[in-house]
């Protein structure tokens, strides 16, 4: 049975441990000069929610229906222990969210779910 649940865009760290768990492949383990189109594809073929800074996924979701799901980290450029301490301050509650919403943005002052 496959636990993978998240798929981690290449433009995010490979290590952070709140998604060292094998919920959580990282786009760098599959193909990491994937289009978004073919990241997508794998995505929704694996029942995957997609964690990226990358507006683009977030912009198809919205005129689509999951899978997949998508997480969009809008935090904007930070220091890799900044980001590490933002998220895992509130990760329980984006995954929460994206369980009922196919859309997260995770912003500094807020996190929003678009169902």
């Amino acid at each position: 049975m496959n636990t993978r649940k998240y798929l981690i865009d290449v433009n995010l760290p490979y290590y952070f441990s709140i998604w060292n768990t094998p919920e959580y492949i990282h786009q760098n383990d599959i193909g990491d000069d994937w289009s978004d189109e073919k990241i997508w594809e794998y995505a929704k073929e694996n029942n995957l929610t997609i964690i990226s800074k990358d507006a683009d996924f977030s912009s198809r979701i919205l005129i689509k229906s999951p899978p997949p799901k998508v997480i969009h980290i809008r935090l904007g450029n930070m220091k890799i222990k900044e980001l590490y301490q933002s998220l895992s301050a509130i990760w329980i509650e984006v995954l929460q969210l994206s369980e009922i919403n196919k859309l997260v943005n995770v912003f500094k002052e807020r996190i929003e779910g678009i169902n």
